[in-house]
């Protein structure tokens, strides 16, 4: 008989149930060609209230085919923090900021975590 171990509930601290919809949260992923471009939609997508917080994480070296060459490339990495619904908005502000003609929006769901850390996402106003 094969039996699945039980799913972990995650709690809001003081043992109650967090009930986090599916696929609420998300991480999305962006790749810059250098710190003043990254900074500039970081500082866009969190000011403006469509990400809770954006990681940069420079010097990640790209390989990629291209118009049917491989090419290289140093880049920065942002991973963007931010509720799903926020999706469109993030997309829309990454393609007007964005230097690059095709830039990689990867939106990834967060299946669990941190019950106190989705709520900051979830309003990163609130203390």
């Amino acid at each position: 008989m094969n039996k699945s171990p039980p799913r972990a509930v995650n709690t809001a601290g003081n043992g109650t149930p967090n009930r986090m919809k599916p696929n609420e949260y998300q991480l999305v992923f962006t790749t810059c060609p250098d710190a003043a471009a990254a900074e500039r939609i970081a500082q866009a997508l969190v000011s403006e209230h469509h990400a809770a917080c954006v990681n940069i994480l420079p010097i990640a070296k790209s390989v990629y085919r291209w118009k049917g060459r491989v090419e290289s490339a140093a880049e920065q990495l942002l991973i963007i923090k931010s509720l799903t619904r926020a999706f469109g908005d993030i997309r829309r502000r990454i393609l007007e900021l964005h230097p690059y003609e095709l830039p990689e929006i990867i939106a990834v769901p967060v299946a669990d975590g941190h019950p106190e850390y989705l709520a900051w996402i979830r309003d990163p106003d609130k203390p």
